[in-house]
């Protein structure tokens, strides 16, 4: 099959940015909002994790239920997820696999020494075995 393309909207990819420079050292984390594989707005989320914002994120189930109220508010969809991996390469671990679900987008950007760098986008196999790779680009305004 080959590889799909995310579209991010400007203001998304800022936003994604500008996030992982806040929450670093900490990973952050966030939801994609938008329609037909554009994302029109990367929205924060609280990193809940009880095991140490440093290597792990966790979106609780109510702050998933906020990013689908934002979605059906702005007549659009919950696309997927976004996190950052704090001087770490933009590449899904084991934990973002074993914690994925498929259909979702995942973005990683990598934040080297609190700048954002490399950001890349994932998508979960139908059999939960590994991520595919899509390509993503950045929409001018």
């Amino acid at each position: 099959m080959a590889p799909q393309t995310l579209v991010l909207q400007v203001d998304a990819d800022s936003g994604i940015r500008r996030h992982g420079r806040e929450a670093y050292p900490y990973e952050c984390c966030g939801a994609l909002i938008g329609r037909d594989r554009v994302v029109t707005e990367a929205l924060a989320l609280p990193n809940s994790t009880d095991e140490g914002p440093r290597r792990r994120f966790l979106v609780r189930p109510v702050d998933y239920l906020v990013a689908e109220r934002r979605a059906a508010a702005l007549e659009a969809e919950l696309i997927g997820f976004y996190h950052s991996h704090p001087d770490s390469p933009a590449r899904p671990s084991q934990y973002d696999l074993d914690h994925a679900w498929p259909a979702l987008a995942y973005v990683i950007v990598a934040v080297e020494q609190a700048e954002p760098r490399a950001l890349t986008s994932w998508r979960l196999r139908e059999d939960r075995s590994a991520f595919d790779q899509e390509t993503v680009e950045v929409e001018p305004r």
